[in-house]
């Protein structure tokens, strides 16, 4: 690629870095199909020309993006480098997480509006293969807008009043990423990295993204409502679980807009992405075992075994809201109150967990899962699993 030996024969800033190139490279022919040759040259740039982890915002970004982009071409590709979810991570201050969580929510959702608009009106050549109809996509447009609406009013921004589903889309992303700063937009652009080059694998990948960040947030909230509850402070960690409900009641429309991927699309696209799964979901992981500890049987099998770091700080003691429930010294009115908000959320991850299911079951049927996975099967036997156990019940041994 002549931007990227350019680059390499200059001063290799990496703030300079051909992002624009290489990601258009990788959409014109699908990660799965890009040049050996441009996979080398990104390899020397990753061997030669990366700066050390000490290096500023600019330079760790870069490694990032290499670590993403290489994943196929070293054998480690997977559900974190498919979603290259390095690059759109959020940040584990509490104090910042909730409104950094709207912001990157509403960005993902008015960019896979944006590229629906830009197909529709034949503004884009990109990803051009399986492109839905009319109909479908006024569709989409609906739903999107649908799933803007939690974010937006919590960030204050401006809604439209048009009526024309493909108008009133238009408008929200333009306002949407009009607000984008230059660094947002490189790390939004840099992350969407398809496979192939099937139409609906955009709005796949944004989907799941959507998911992965309201689950990051959820971990946070998680984990300082454990850290309440110890310290006694039951009222601020049954916010925190109230809140924790209405995130996760508000992500419901983004299932809505993956039920409109075509299974056909859906199916031609995931031949690509055997190794990732979302059973190698961090943030769920980390997200289900803050309300409970997993029993012996779950956290030794495939579902923990594939995200390691998430076991290894289960086994090292990492307390779950369940345990710190059981143990502080409540007064009656807190416990009452907590134990009421746990039992909210539980519904809502529970409510999550069935309709995934659900919608698994409409695009892969019995067929086994990416990543080596069961599939359906799987989600089927996990999906009752209790969020929390009953006051004072003993944790019973699940299915793996």
């Amino acid at each position: 690629m002549r931007e990227l030996a350019s680059w390499l024969s200059g001063d290799r800033r990496p703030d300079a870095f051909p992002y624009d190139a290489v990601v258009a490279e990788f959409r014109r022919t699908g990660k799965h199909f890009v040049a050996k040759d441009l996979l080398v040259q990104l390899d020397q740039v990753r061997r030669t020309a990366v700066p050390p982890a000490r290096a500023q915002a600019a330079g760790r970004f870069l490694r990032d993006f290499l670590d993403v982009t290489l994943d196929k071409f070293d054998g480690r590709y997977d559900y974190q480098t498919y979603l290259a979810l390095s690059l759109i991570r959020l940040p584990d201050d509490p104090a910042t997480v909730r409104r950094r969580h709207d912001e990157l929510t509403v960005q993902l959702i008015a960019d896979a509006l944006r590229f629906e608009l830009a197909a529709a009106s034949g503004a884009t050549e990109s990803l051009p293969r399986q492109r839905p109809g009319l109909k479908l996509v006024t569709k989409r447009y609906r739903l999107g807008v649908r799933a803007f609406a939690p974010a937006l009013g919590r960030l204050g921004l401006l809604t439209t009043t048009a009526t024309d589903p493909a108008i009133t889309a238009a408008q929200l992303c333009d306002v949407v990423l009009s607000a984008q700063g230059a660094t947002e937009r490189r790390a939004l652009d840099a992350s969407m990295l398809p496979v192939d080059q099937v139409h609906d694998e955009y709005l796949f990948i944004r989907v799941l993204q959507g998911y992965e960040t309201t689950f990051a947030a959820l971990a946070v909230e998680l984990g300082q409502a454990v850290a309440e509850v110890t310290a006694g402070q039951a009222d601020a960690a049954a916010e925190r679980l109230a809140y924790a409900r209405r995130l996760l009641d508000g992500a419901a429309p983004l299932f809505s807009l993956m039920a409109t991927v075509q299974p056909e699309s859906f199916r031609t696209f995931r031949v690509y992405t055997e190794g990732a799964s979302a059973i190698q979901s961090r943030s769920y992981k980390r997200v289900e075992s803050l309300c409970r500890s997993p029993a012996t049987d779950r956290l030794d099998s495939m579902a923990y075994r594939s995200v390691p770091e998430i076991r290894d700080t289960v086994v090292a003691g990492q307390p779950s809201l369940d345990e710190a429930y059981r143990s502080a010294g409540l007064s009656g009115s807190q416990r009452a109150l907590l134990g009421r908000r746990m039992t909210e959320f539980g519904a809502a991850l529970l409510q999550w967990r069935q309709t995934h299911y659900r919608i698994a079951v409409r695009m892969l049927g019995t067929r086994p899962g990416t990543g080596y996975t069961e599939g359906t099967p799987y989600l089927a036997a996990v999906r009752d699993l209790p969020v929390f156990a009953q006051p004072d019940e003993p944790q019973q041994e699940e299915p793996t």
